[in-house]
């Protein structure tokens, strides 16, 4: 046997390079494979792992639901005009809002500096940027009317009571949140609980 017949051929700088960079793209590609099934994952079958939160977002103007409803007895049809009528819950606009706070200055110097940004917005003539706190999939089409028309109308109860089945006691927040996972087992439960179909087409179509 002759020294050195069996000695490794060094790597040229073009295998290395080559290695260095099929190493970085597999560990990338994994990383970006595990946060994509993180993801999925929580938005199928509980609370997100990564987006979840023990409070509400922080708003533009911090919209205390609290004095509203509980102090001026304001129901939520009142400013989410358009629930029982549409799909949409709505949000209410700006010169709604003014038409109390045209005169309601506030009491407090915390609710003063949060009215003037909403008279500042007015002023301006443009919208509240809300932070958007409950939603459903693209795919998942959730009629509000529908839910608050019939829901009222075999159980007798006035809309509040209806919104506050998905959206829990939103009066008593000062922080809106999402309570509810508002995952499809959750819909379909209820669904099942108050005999509504469950027919796939019925939220997705």
């Amino acid at each position: 046997m002759i020294p050195g017949d069996f000695q490794i051929k060094k790597p040229t700088g073009k295998q290395i390079a080559l290695f260095t960079g099929l190493g970085l793209g597999g560990l990338v590609t994994a990383v970006v494979v595990v946060v994509l099934l993180t993801w999925v994952i929580s938005a199928w079958f509980g609370t997100p792992v990564i987006l979840s939160s023990d409070e509400g977002p922080e708003q533009p103007i911090a919209f205390p639901h609290t004095t509203h409803v509980q102090d001026l007895g304001l129901d939520c049809t009142f400013c989410h005009r358009e629930v029982t009528k549409s799909a949409q819950a709505t949000i209410p606009p700006v010169n709604l809002c003014m038409t109390c706070h045209q005169a309601v200055l506030g009491s407090t110097e915390t609710a003063q500096a949060e009215i003037k940004k909403l008279r500042d917005a007015f002023d301006d003539g443009d919208p509240v940027a809300w932070v958007r706190v409950h939603r459903v999939p693209d795919h998942v089409h959730f009629v509000h009317e529908t839910h608050i028309r019939v829901l009222s109308a075999r159980d007798g109860i006035e809309a509040t009571a209806v919104c506050s089945t998905c959206h829990g006691d939103v009066g008593s927040m000062a922080k809106v949140k999402q309570v509810r996972t508002l995952k499809m087992s959750d819909c379909v439960d209820c669904h099942r609980d108050n005999a509504a179909p469950t027919d796939c087409t019925t939220c997705h179509y």
